[in-house]
């Protein structure tokens, strides 16, 4: 078995031109099918979220809150991930944090109490704060640059997938065996996954090894002081973004069932199983839309327009179908309004990381992405929450969720528009290169 420590890995030590494409592509798949798994276990709460309010009486703000506590942990999370791919190997640290994803899994099970809940949910969000990074860390270790879109989009699109593949499984164990056999079933999953990735994973050759204590290679590029990234107008712009259309990610993850069913009329087991309608249409955006970038990268276009501009001004467009969404009454039109509006706008999501990791010297990628994924993560804060108190203050249910994804829509056009006018891969990879230092 090949060590995957980033210390001496034969991937990370061979040229690029050597490494088999097919392994470069079944190790990115390997690590979409966790991604899968983290927003399977984000997806496995939307689902139970009704039958939880009922069985612990709890209100629509209370469930929203559970969601945005999920996502303050998983934000403070995110910002161990440079720290602990720097401690341990990328093999080591996503067994640990899967294995615990399973277990957080289950206390709820055991002990259904509003209080267990907050605490079970917190724990996942720590454990999968980091994640995404080291993720994304792992993935780009196999893919040039100028190739990171397409990758990046199916990890992104791992959230289309966990809706698609295994919201339909979950909300009919959900109710058939009840809401428990749902994290029962992810925390398998998670387990089962650990078994392929301990037998197959190697670090890859365009993230480098990590040098030894003293040594230095003075082929690579030198380390420079954090402020210089995250203080670029690319950086700083394009967390806004993400963390608006992230919101609008864990709204849908959290609260789409629900409204589906205490909104639209469908049943609990239509409502869950038609959280793969929207997602069918981000699939499309993600998948489509990142072939396309990595083609015009590829033919000399400037990754402004491609990674900046075009999928900005998609945000914009999707955010202005949402505000139409409180105006339409039937309950096929508003499946509609919120799939194509959702759909169109997280493209942004993979093509925004891919124009952060350009920016930062490459071994400082991991920790680069763990803090943009971070303050991304923040748009989990506020949207679940938020959206609770909204729909417990509307004269109706499905005003209130309608309200809710009308606001969101705004606030992502918003700072789409933010982002066009300030962000620049291009021109802050050459300033944060310019007299850089380590710090």
């Amino acid at each position: 078995m090949v060590s995957s420590k980033l210390t001496s890995p034969p991937a990370a030590a061979a040229a690029p031109g050597t490494e088999s494409r097919r392994k470069a592509w079944s190790l990115t798949a390997l690590l979409v099918v966790l991604y899968v798994v983290n927003y399977g276990d984000k997806a496995a709460f939307g689902i139970i979220a009704q039958s939880l309010k009922d069985e612990l009486g709890i209100s629509a703000a209370q469930i929203g809150l559970v969601g945005s506590l999920f996502f303050f942990a998983f934000t403070v999370g995110g910002f161990f991930a440079g720290a602990l791919n720097k401690w341990l190997s990328l093999r080591t640290v996503l067994i640990a944090l899967s294995l615990v994803w399973a277990l957080a899994m289950l206390p709820l099970v055991l002990s259904a109490t509003f209080a267990v809940l907050v605490v079970s949910r917190m724990l996942l969000g720590l454990a999968e704060g980091p994640s995404s990074a080291l993720i994304h860390t792992a993935t780009y270790s196999w893919h040039t640059p100028q190739k990171r879109g397409f990758p990046g989009a199916l990890l992104a699109s791992a959230a289309s997938i966990a809706k698609i593949a295994l919201a339909p499984l979950l909300a009919y164990l959900s109710v058939t065996f009840g809401w428990r056999s749902a994290l029962i079933t992810m925390a398998v999953i998670g387990v089962v996954w650990c078994f392929f990735w301990t037998r197959y994973w190697e670090v890859g050759p365009y993230i480098p090894a990590k040098a030894a204590k003293h040594a230095i290679d003075p082929s690579e590029e030198p380390r420079v002081p954090w402020r210089k990234i995250l203080l670029t107008k690319t950086f700083i712009s394009g967390a806004l973004l993400v963390a608006s259309v992230y919101a609008l990610v864990t709204v849908v993850l959290t609260w789409l069932p629900s409204y589906f069913e205490v909104g639209l009329g469908y049943s609990r087991l239509q409502s869950g199983s038609m959280l793969a309608i929207p997602s069918i249409a981000g699939l499309i955006s993600l998948i489509g839309g990142t072939l396309l970038s990595d083609q015009l990268l590829a033919r000399g276009w400037s990754s402004r327009f491609v990674r900046i501009i075009a999928p900005s001004v998609c945000v914009v467009l999707g955010g202005g179908i949402l505000c139409f969404l409180p105006s339409i009454s039937n309950s096929p039109g508003a499946v509609a309004i919120v799939s194509i509006g959702y759909g169109v706008g997280v493209v942004v999501l993979p093509l925004c990381n891919a124009a952060v990791s350009e920016i930062c010297p490459p071994r400082q990628t991991a920790g680069t992405l763990g803090i943009f994924l971070a303050l991304m993560a923040v748009g989990g804060l506020v949207g679940p929450y938020v959206t609770g108190l909204i729909v417990d203050a509307a004269p109706t249910s499905g005003l209130g969720y309608a309200t809710a994804f009308q606001a969101l829509g705004v606030a992502s056009a918003v700072c789409a528009m933010i982002t066009l006018i300030f962000a620049d891969p291009e021109r802050d990879k050459l300033l944060v290169r310019t007299d850089g230092h380590a710090s």
